[in-house]
């Protein structure tokens, strides 16, 4: 007995240091305690984050880089020569009058050009055949931008579900931490109630220490939550682009009534039409299938039409502003096989990128199926949830009326309305879960989880 009594009280001990260090780590000035706290709901906190998430600005910055991806082209040449050829006229070239002599009277060198030549041109180049091959490249060009909006798409459904579960797993804790402290109050009075039995020889002293354990357990489940709490609050204000240190006081209205789903085969079809995965697999087919394209347009002979207009000074025999007008004809008579494997490489691309969307849809419809069953199961929860809440609201009511009657203990009553205030902590927590359960049916169905 002695031994038992021994080893409880070492337990007691320890947890007392426990809730010692919590407490410490509790105490230590982590959020700034001047700053007004934000009220937010949760529909204000999906609009907050969409608009400031720094992954989704990041995903929208690389649509616009993909679709400006322009160029201008302007020629301009300077150079210098060492030596020009001239032209010479001897003495009379030109014939030799009585009156004047022989003209020219010496001879006559007139230079062609001068030494440093300047050069500047702007001109549009129409490509002809290769039509072909620049469709091919514009529909791979458009299957990137389609491709970076698919990221946006994904991404603000990701960070959408990400708040969703961050502020209902807040709103949790915060009722669990408030369960946690009836129960404080509750083991507060039964080691009252212990202690004064002891005291009077009605009970041992070993009920007493189980008593105080309760007590500490209950004080170190209240600083647990606390600590969960707070890095919650963490995570969900760098996922709102806020300050970390921002004091949010979110609303503690339960998530709305669940809304209708289709059915089971309903959700796989339109996961399979919109999930931004298989979208995104899609658009690597097209994108495969344009370069296929390319790869054999090179075997058509390049031929495209020239205009220029130019600027020059000194270069000879020409003057300072003409126009040039064309046509060129371009053809690789023999490259070694690069355009033969370039094809072979475009068809294996290909290939792959439609075995990879096959697989995708496949994965999209397991996750469908996965997020259904969850649904369903948490609506059983739900109900086994609210069914638990109802039977504890009964026992505390039959714990009062047995206080009032001084037929039960003051333990009792407090105790009994502590187990109430835990079942409704699991109500919540499984009508959360049900939404949370929803809305990742949702994202899995590439539609925004609100």
């Amino acid at each position: 007995m002695q031994w038992n009594k021994t080893s409880r009280f070492s337990r007691a001990l320890q947890l007392i240091g426990l809730c010692a260090l919590v407490q410490g780590s509790l105490s230590r000035p982590v959020l700034a305690q001047d700053n007004a706290p934000v009220t937010l709901t949760l529909p204000a906190a999906l609009d907050l984050a969409l608009k400031q998430n720094r992954d989704i600005q990041l995903a929208q910055l690389a649509v616009v880089d993909s679709e400006h991806k322009k160029q201008i082209r302007n020629e301009s040449t300077v150079l210098h020569l060492t030596e020009l050829e001239g032209v010479v006229f001897p003495p009379g070239s030109f014939g030799s009058p009585a009156a004047t002599g022989p003209i020219p009277p010496h001879t006559l060198i007139i230079d062609q050009g001068s030494l440093t030549a300047y050069t500047s041109g702007t001109g549009l180049a129409q490509p002809l055949t290769q039509m072909f091959k620049i469709h091919a490249s514009n529909r791979a060009a458009t299957a990137d931008v389609n491709f970076a909006r698919i990221e946006v798409n994904q991404a603000q459904n990701e960070i959408a579900l990400r708040v969703r579960q961050l502020y209902y797993g807040i709103l949790i804790a915060q009722q669990k931490q408030k369960s946690a402290a009836e129960e404080v109050d509750a083991s507060q009075i039964g080691l009252q109630e212990n202690t004064d039995a002891v005291a009077r020889g009605k009970a041992l002293e070993v009920v007493a220490l189980d008593s105080r354990a309760a007590l500490l357990e209950a004080k170190q489940s209240v600083l647990t939550q606390g600590l969960q709490i707070h890095d919650l609050m963490f995570a969900l204000n760098d996922l709102l682009g806020l300050p970390l240190t921002t004091q949010l006081q979110l609303s503690e209205d339960p998530p709305g009534v669940a809304v209708s789903l289709p059915s089971r085969e309903e959700c796989v079809r339109i996961a399979r039409d919109q999930s931004p995965e298989v979208r995104a697999a899609q658009q690597a087919v097209e994108k495969a299938k344009a370069g296929l394209t390319a790869a054999k347009d090179a075997y058509i002979p390049d031929v495209t039409g020239i205009a220029r207009y130019s600027y020059q000074s000194g270069v000879p025999l020409l003057v300072h502003n003409f126009g040039t007008f064309g046509v060129t004809f371009t053809y690789d008579l023999f490259d070694g096989g690069r355009r033969s494997a370039e094809i072979g490489e475009s068809r294996t691309q290909l290939a792959q990128a439609e075995l990879n969307l096959t697989k995708v849809e496949e994965a999209v419809s397991v996750n469908v199926e996965t997020a259904f069953d969850k649904v369903e199961q948490m609506q059983g929860m739900v109900g086994v949830a609210e069914e638990l809440l109802k039977a504890r609201t009964e026992a505390a009511r039959v714990a009062d009326r047995q206080f009032e009657q001084s037929a039960a203990l003051a333990s009792v009553r407090t105790e009994s309305a502590a187990k109430v205030s835990s079942a409704k902590a699991s109500l919540l927590e499984a009508n959360l879960g049900l939404s949370l359960a929803e809305g990742e049916l949702k994202r899995a169905m590439g539609q925004l989880p609100r």
